[in-house]
């Protein structure tokens, strides 16, 4: 029988194999693929891919917040930030126009908790806001994933999410917030049936959870 993998071998970059194992399984289910080596490079890609004035919805990631990805997009002023627009809207009285918002931004762009080997995003998340975007309401999709994330096969990528990335989630909400974040949604984007909504910036440096 074999034991599971600890926590922290969760934390340090996949080798380039796997990586590339990963990027040939997603590229045959329909994603495009870029593998940068760092998180500069993709700031510098993200830039590329997404046209000026576009509505853009970031969802929450420390990757996008450490990389700058997250200020360049909802502070430059380049892009018609929802995060930006919401933020003064009345949670009461117009929550599903800012919803719709969320869902079918022009580019939505984010991370995911895991990649496996066999071709799989997976992300999870306590509000579900970013989730109907990455699922097929948003007409474009753009993935910042560390190289830490890459896992063999689902079933590590689901222990990756709940022994790793939910209680460092946990602290950050407490941190930020006052209140604990919880495991409420987990999506599993096994192949995605529009070639080139969804582009995976796979980088060969470890970066956020």
């Amino acid at each position: 029988m074999t034991t599971p993998a600890p926590a922290a071998s969760f934390t340090g970059p996949a080798p380039a194999e796997a990586l590339e194992r990963a990027a040939a399984a997603l590229r045959e289910n329909n994603f495009a693929v870029e593998i940068l080596d760092d998180a500069a490079a993709a700031r510098t890609r993200v830039k590329d891919l997404i046209p000026a004035g576009a509505t853009v919805f970031t969802g929450a990631s420390e990757t996008l917040r450490l990389s700058g990805i997250d200020e360049d997009l909802n502070r430059s002023g380049r892009y018609d930030s929802v995060k930006a627009r919401s933020s003064s809207m009345d949670r009461a009285t117009q929550l599903t126009e800012i919803w719709k918002m969320l869902a079918c931004p022009d580019v939505l762009v984010g991370s995911v908790a895991a990649v496996t080997e066999t071709g799989s995003l997976v992300a999870a998340s306590a509000s579900g806001s970013q989730l109907a975007g990455y699922a097929g309401a948003a007409p474009q999709v753009i993935w910042v994933v560390g190289a830490q994330k890459v896992v063999p096969d689902l079933s590590t990528a689901l222990r990756r999410i709940e022994d790793h990335c939910v209680p460092l989630e946990n602290e950050r909400c407490v941190e930020a917030y006052g209140v604990p974040s919880a495991l409420n949604r987990v999506l599993v984007l096994n192949a995605e049936p529009h070639p080139g909504r969804g582009t995976v910036l796979l980088l060969r440096e470890a970066i956020g959870f």
